[in-house]
């Protein structure tokens, strides 16, 4: 994969590239030369944040590594300062959504991060098991594939 600059660049039909050009206002929380994160106007729970690189990317699929790793450092820090902000914040989801059907619907990469206050507070995530669909073959036929397409 060729490097990608860390330097902002923009797509004039992102609705994400315009909050970052400042075409349209958001309510920002944390920003320097890499990432801005912005109050996400649903609010799925008070203080649902959005963190987005500076530079348009589509995906996860589309980071290099040096992305990956200016934008995925700055989590920890906003996820705490988001934590500190309300004391009645008892976790956190961490969430980045790849491709319409894993429900991306602006196609800028974003990640949220989702206060939690409680099992009760309106925000549900549910992962069935499906163990009982897998032997160990079929696992292991899963775990090479991904292996065979693993950069160094």
């Amino acid at each position: 994969m060729a490097s990608m600059t860390l330097e902002p660049h923009y797509n004039d039909d992102c609705v994400f590239c315009k909050i970052l050009q400042g075409q349209i206002p958001s309510y920002t929380v944390y920003e320097d030369n890499v990432v801005k994160a912005f109050l996400d106007i649903s609010q799925g729970t008070p203080g649902h944040t959005l963190v987005i690189p500076k530079t348009h990317v589509k995906d996860i699929f589309a980071y290099d590594a040096d992305l990956a790793a200016a934008v995925f450092s700055r989590i920890p820090k906003i996820a705490r300062a988001i934590q500190a902000a309300d004391p009645t914040i008892a976790g956190m989801n961490i969430l980045n959504n790849n491709g319409k059907v894993a429900y991306q619907s602006v196609f800028h990469s974003h990640i949220h991060l989702v206060p939690r206050y409680s099992d009760q507070d309106d925000f549900k995530m549910i992962f069935k098991d499906n163990a009982d669909n897998y032997t160990p073959a079929k696992y292991a036929a899963i775990q090479t594939a991904i292996k065979s397409h693993l950069e160094g």
